[in-house]
């Protein structure tokens, strides 16, 4: 049991850092060799949760439906938080006239919203604990009360779960805010109601 157990781990940790280092390429043939290069910290977040949706490109219509849900400030409070923000592409992908029928609809679109934020700081490293200590799976609530499971899909990537049954894959971690984490998603979770 302990080995299966330490199989699923090295296999989530494996997968989660090829990954992150596919999604976080840079460029390193325009350093100057004769300039000496220094290692410093990371530098500390500037943005809150809400903050990161609106300055990143790939989530603006996620930015748009946290402002047009009424949900925005609810974001900008101490937290911690953890969105699991569906990226452009995974709103393109409702049916025609649904994210317009959902932006019209303040208390729809919030529920939507909410289903894709908990509380606590869920980043890379925390998922992985969470998935090991839960052997495979971790259940966590949303903001309202919804429930998220959390396990690894057959790609070997981390799948979420809500109550619906409708299921998305992580394909971006951490992006850190000084009240949480956003970890970006590639379908949109539709609530029961």
């Amino acid at each position: 049991m302990k080995k299966s157990l330490l199989i699923v781990a090295a296999s989530l940790v494996a997968c989660f850092t090829a990954n992150q280092t596919f999604a976080q390429t840079q460029d390193t043939t325009k350093k100057n060799p004769t300039t000496p290069t220094t290692t410093t910290a990371a530098a500390a977040p500037t943005l809150d949760v809400a903050a990161i949706l609106s300055a990143s490109a790939d989530y603006s219509t996620a930015a748009s439906a946290v402002k047009a849900a009424g949900v925005e400030n609810d974001l900008k409070a101490t937290g911690p938080f953890t969105v699991f923000a569906p990226n452009n592409v995974a709103f393109s992908k409702l049916p025609a006239g649904k994210l317009d029928s959902l932006m019209k609809d303040p208390t729809k679109l919030a529920t939507l919203v909410k289903g894709h934020v908990v509380t606590g700081h869920y980043g890379k490293a925390e998922i992985i604990k969470a998935l090991t200590t839960g052997k495979g799976k971790a259940t966590l609530t949303t903001i309202d009360g919804q429930t998220l499971t959390l396990s690894v899909s057959p790609n070997k990537t981390l799948q979420l779960t809500n109550a619906a049954g409708n299921s998305a894959e992580v394909v971006l971690y951490d992006m850190m805010g000084t009240n949480g984490v956003v970890n970006g998603i590639n379908a949109v979770l539709a609530p029961t109601k």
